[in-house]
Formats: structure tokens, sequence, C-alpha cells
């Protein structure tokens, strides 16, 4: 039998078109379908049935923070209600981001260009450095296509045609921004098992499995002259807070995070990276404490092991002849 009698075999007969399917022989046919609604099926057949009806449709696309808000963005110029979210149409541009079929365990990565504004703002940051920042590490992204009855009409339904998550920042400009997505078949190359056997914590310093508060290894402060993109002059500058955490609470840098790389105590801070504008004296931010995760530092810094999650006697790998 060749491939296309499989489209005229009686158990396709009376069904809407598969986008992928496999065959051998005839009981091992296998039909798959993108999962839509009976009124988007009926609106794309009446198309069908009409070669010149134009039909309306928008790329909606769907970002999930790792502080679990969803960020929601189309590709035309009026804003689209569907599924319970409002994508604006005045956010950042997504382009790129393409469908694929294929028969097969495959993770399909692309490379995507998101265009953003200042005004663009992502947990109070603007987007492109909160996206520099880590916020959107791992975060999934959904594509739909969501049918209208005509431009700016309402809305029919949609079909999901990308589901992955966020894979590497590749690089982040001025005014846009290319990172890379996988499926989500991706997660199949994880290691297995999660929890393995390593010298240092497993924990995320402040997570729930660490139990330590944030609040309790933090301090309030402000830049002092002299502070550059580089280096924050401050006079309480503590040598706990080396690898720590400092979040900018008011002026140009508001909600940008940057990670303590070194510091010179009672005097400043060097940032590991610069910080997208030079703050300006009197600009305010919070510092916590770092961890190295090992169990020195767990025991003397943050008096916290028995939440130790690491195993640092375990012998190292050695090879013998």
């Amino acid at each position: 039998m060749r491939s296309h009698d499989y489209c005229q075999h009686p158990l396709f007969s009376d069904r809407g078109r598969c986008d992928v399917f496999a065959y051998g022989g005839p009981s091992e046919i296998f039909w798959v379908m993108k999962q839509t609604s009976t009124a988007v099926i009926d609106l794309i057949n009446a198309a069908r049935a009409a070669p010149d009806a134009p039909i309306a449709f928008a790329e909606c696309f769907t970002f999930i923070t790792t502080t679990g808000t969803a960020y929601t963005w189309t590709s035309v110029d009026y804003d689209v209600v569907f599924n319970g979210f409002t994508f604006n149409a005045s956010g950042p541009l997504v382009s790129g981001l393409k469908y694929k079929g294929s028969v097969g365990l495959e993770v399909d990565k692309q490379q995507i260009t998101i265009a953003a504004r200042p005004t663009d703002l992502i947990n109070g940051a603007p987007f492109l450095i909160a996206l520099r920042d880590g916020a959107f590490d791992g975060a999934p992204v959904y594509r739909d296509r969501v049918f209208l009855t005509s431009p700016m009409g309402t809305v029919v339904g949609g079909v999901r045609l990308f589901q992955g998550r966020v894979s590497t920042v590749d690089n982040v400009g001025r005014t846009q921004a290319t990172l890379t997505v996988a499926s989500d078949l991706v997660i199949l190359d994880y290691d297995m098992p999660k929890n393995l056997f390593s010298p240092t914590c497993l924990h995320v310093l402040y997570d729930a499995g660490c139990g330590i508060v944030r609040g309790t290894f933090s301090l309030d402060g402000a830049c002092e002259a002299g502070s550059n993109s580089s280096t924050i002059n401050f006079s309480g500058a503590r040598a706990g807070d080396v690898q720590g955490s400092l979040v900018f609470t008011s002026g140009a840098n508001a909600n940008v995070r940057a990670t303590v790389k070194s510091v010179g105590v009672g005097a400043l801070y060097n940032l590991m990276y610069p910080l997208p504008f030079a703050p300006l004296a009197g600009d305010r931010f919070n510092v916590a404490f770092g961890c190295d995760h090992t169990q020195s530092t767990c025991a003397n810094k943050f008096n916290n092991l028995p939440n130790f999650r690491g195993f640092p006697y375990v012998p190292p790998p050695q090879v013998a002849f």
C-alpha cells in the first residue's frame, strides 16, 4: 500500500486531517492530531471549501518566569483574549519560533529573537535586563495559533504549535536578545537520579530544603560616592556577602540583581558582571550572604549543619593499574 493510500484508509474516513502518522502494515497505523476545538475544525473546513476565503489568526506566546508569573504577548497589533489570558499587543516582539513535526523522540531546539523596549518590564526590571539576570532560566514557553472570525474579531479557538522551555540565553543586546528554546523532550536529557552523591550541598541557598530565611542574613544599604557599574562602595560591606546576591531597590538599576564576586570588608563590593547603569550615590539595595555549599560554610557561617545535603566523605574517583 502506498503512503497516500493510508489517507484513504477506512480508519481515516470521516475524520479530520492527520498531522503525523506512521505506517508499516495495516495493523501498524498510528494517527496523531493536534488537539483543538470543534469550532476551529469547522472554521478550517469552511475555508478549505472556499479557497479564496481569508483566515484570521494570531500567534500568541506565553513565557512563565522562575517566580511563576506568566507573561503573554501576541504578534498582531491588537490584544487577544484566549484561555483566560490577555495576550498583549504592546509587549516584546517574538520571532523565529516555528512549528516542527517529526516521527520519533527528537528534541526540537530553535533559536528565537525577542525585541523589547526599556518600558517592557518583568518584575519591575526591563525585559532584557531581567532576561540577562536569569528571570527566564528554564522558563516554560508556549506558542499558540489562535483563530478569529476576522481581524480584531471574536476568538474561535486555538492550536498549540510549540511547548518547551528556555534552554540558553545566547546574546543580550541593547534592543533585542537571542535565546535557544527546546521542546519538553529535553527533560529526557537530564541526569538521573535527581540527587547525586556530591561533596557539596544539593540545596539552593534559602530554598525550602536549605531552611534558612534570607532576611536573617540580609542587609539594606546605599551606594556611596565613587561607585560604578562594577564596584559598589559601601562602608557596611560584610565578609559574608561574598558570592551573595545584591538587589537594587531604587535608582536606574531598580529590581536588578547582581552577584558579589569579592568584598573589601567595610569598603566595597566587586560585582561578578557590570550593572546596566552606573549607580548614583544614595541608590538603595539589599544584599544577602552567599554560600559555597561546603560543609564548613554551612556549619560555621549559617549554623545550619542539620540541613546540609552534601556528602563530603564520599571517596574520590581513583584509577587502579
